[in-house]
């Protein structure tokens, strides 16, 4: 048994603390909404921290699931921020999506106060939360990520060590990269088969079965084909992500004018008023063309 704490309850973060507590666990929790971590507490056990700070006392390992930059630092940093509180040679874990500059910013700031620090963004959505079948992409010193990996096994499907800091979240940015396209042609082979007339289920069936299946095809036609999207990884966050891609892109050269372009269709579904919409939206914002 590890003690643990988990900061961040979304829709991710919440049932990957579970897991962790259902495996034997000593976790305690932190969320912004109070109510929510008092939530968590009641259906898996351990104990509420009213800050970063205070779930990080005494904690082994550290564990964050957060939205953006900003809100890693805060949880981080600061008098209330859990590396206030971290003991030395424990592991500082970060599962949120952030940018390579960030991660570079905690990681040296981690080596100061002699805490591990390893960036472990996590692809695989709610679903994979929930199922303890995500995909997860690790930068840091290898003794480091060999520390952690048993932990993070708990709710992976894979895990592994990509190479030192910021590799994980370069890894992640290339994730994103391939779900926009895929997305992309996914919704337009959809809208195609739509004003050709065809049947969307049966043309998925047949082509899922070679070399255009995907994960996408597979687990998002029919509620694209439905027009249901109130679920899975929202708009305004792959938008954010996106945004990270094409900054690094900037930085180290990358082309990425696929990516650039269905980011501004992304853009299209927020003024259509779908931020909050699942990424396979796009297909609704070309049917409404």
């Amino acid at each position: 048994m590890t003690k643990i704490a988990f900061l961040g309850l979304g829709v991710m973060g919440y049932p990957m603390a579970g897991h962790l507590a259902q495996a034997g666990h000593d976790v305690t929790v932190y969320n912004r909404t109070t109510a929510k971590a008092e939530t968590w507490v009641k259906e898996y056990g351990g104990a509420l921290g009213k800050t970063p700070a205070e779930a990080a006392t005494g904690a082994e390992i550290v564990l964050a699931c957060v939205g953006n930059d900003d809100d890693l630092r805060s949880v981080c940093l600061g008098p209330d921020g859990a590396f206030a509180a971290i003991s030395k040679g424990s592991t500082f874990v970060d599962h949120t999506t952030v940018s390579a500059a960030v991660t570079a910013e905690l990681y040296a700031a981690a080596k100061e106060k002699v805490i591990a620090y390893v960036d472990a963004p996590v692809s695989g959505g709610q679903a994979g939360a929930e199922n303890a079948q995500l995909s997860i992409m690790c930068g840091g010193d290898q003794a480091d990520y060999d520390l952690v990996e048993p932990v993070l096994n708990v709710y992976a499907k894979l895990c592994r060590r990509i190479g030192d800091s910021g590799a994980g979240q370069m890894t992640k940015m290339c994730n994103q990269i391939a779900i926009a396209g895929l997305v992309q042609g996914l919704s337009e082979a959809l809208h195609f088969a739509s004003k050709a007339g065809l049947d969307g289920e049966a043309v998925v069936e047949v082509i899922s079965q070679g070399a255009a299946g995907s994960w996408q095809m597979q687990n998002r036609y029919k509620t694209m084909l439905d027009d249901h999207f109130d679920h899975g990884f929202a708009v305004d966050w792959m938008r954010k992500d996106l945004g990270i891609c094409l900054d690094t892109a900037n930085e180290n050269g990358a082309s990425l004018p696929v990516t650039a372009l269905v980011d501004q269709f992304y853009k299209d579904v927020q003024k259509m008023g779908g931020g909050r919409w699942d990424t396979s939206a796009l297909f609704k914002r070309l049917q409404n063309s």
